[in-house]
């Protein structure tokens, strides 16, 4: 075994099966555990003293049987460590992965259910116009892990952050309005995407806020949330929903002096919390805008870490397997030119 190792390749990883080297001394175990086959025995005249011709016979006949012997034995040994699998480690690679930890946050308090958007020549409520957008964007972030918030009257954790983003695609499809309360908590919101990204990679930290409200309930502020996500480097781009008319409708219709774009949503409050934490605040009133700003947001250049080191392991059965074909062949030609003989 030493002899083998030390004859191995440099980089040599071992056996994948070292205990089929047990099988080296079958051969001489078989000799001689198991019966001779009975030989006839050859009778020739000579008309020289047979003790001459016997001395000439034992020394090229044992040496040829010798010899042939080693080479079979070379044969079954190198099949032998070729049925033990040799490997070989390659190159250390360290594959770079691109990707951020992404957590979205969707707005499903009561509001969002106004149908003032268009999709597919129809009109649509907020919430499935913001759906379809959505899943769009999940397909262009391949190599993210994303999570899913919702948020109404409280904030919950939709799907964890995960790289499956056909999961948080179903449930994205599942959501509906009210599901998390008619109010709206985007401080909340906030706190609870902080919580779930504080723990990665620094850098890597995003959240994309879709609002169409103020903030109307929850324990925590959306300025105080903001803070808290600079403190733990989570950079937040907020995007303000809705089309223009905003506030209140009775089957689509406007209802004055109960709401308007104006106060439909704190636009100036989505921007601080896009300052505070290094962000970007957007304002969509429609489809093709909330469209070009996940574009945008696309385009957010990936933070690149490097990937687990990883040593590829290579097969090198092939050439003692060959080798060991090579030797018994030329062992049993040899054998059959001695029988001819």
């Amino acid at each position: 075994m030493n002899a083998l190792l030390a004859m191995a390749p440099q980089g040599f990883a071992g056996f994948a099966w070292p205990w089929l080297l047990l099988a080296l001394p079958l051969p001489w175990l078989a000799r001689r555990v198991l019966p001779s086959a009975p030989t006839a025995v050859p009778a020739l005249r000579v008309p020289w003293p047979v003790e001459q011709l016997q001395a000439i016979a034992d020394g090229r006949g044992l040496r040829r049987a010798v010899g042939i012997g080693l080479i079979a034995w070379l044969g079954w040994a190198m099949l032998c460590v070729a049925a033990a699998r040799p490997q070989q480690y390659g190159e250390v690679i360290q594959p770079p992965l691109s990707g951020r930890d992404l957590m979205l946050a969707l707005d499903l308090s009561g509001s969002m259910g106004e149908g003032d958007m268009v999709l597919g020549g129809r009109p649509v409520d907020r919430l499935t116009a913001a759906k379809a957008v959505l899943a769009d964007f999940l397909d262009r972030r391949r190599g993210d892990r994303v999570g899913m918030i919702v948020f109404g009257q409280r904030a919950y954790v939709l799907t964890p952050l995960t790289l499956d983003h056909d999961s948080v695609r179903e449930q994205l499809l599942d959501a509906v309005v009210g599901l998390a309360g008619r109010e709206t908590a985007i401080g909340d919101a906030i706190g609870l995407a902080v919580k779930r990204l504080a723990s990665q990679p620094e850098g890597q930290r995003v959240l994309v806020l879709l609002t169409d409200g103020v903030n109307t309930a929850g324990q925590m502020t959306p300025e105080r949330a903001a803070q808290l996500a600079g403190d733990y480097g989570v950079r937040v781009h907020t995007i303000a929903f809705g089309g223009e008319s905003g506030g209140f409708t009775l089957f689509g219709i406007p209802i004055g002096g109960m709401g308007g774009a104006e106060d439909s949503f704190d636009e100036a409050g989505l921007q601080r919390i896009a300052v505070l934490t290094g962000g970007r605040a957007f304002r969509a009133r429609d489809m093709a805008e909330l469209a070009g700003i996940y574009a945008e947001i696309q385009r957010l250049e990936p933070v690149q870490q490097p990937g687990q080191a990883v040593r590829p392991v290579h097969e090198r059965y092939i050439w003692p397997l060959g080798s060991g074909l090579a030797l018994l062949l030329l062992a049993a030609v040899l054998a059959g030119r001695r029988m001819g003989t």
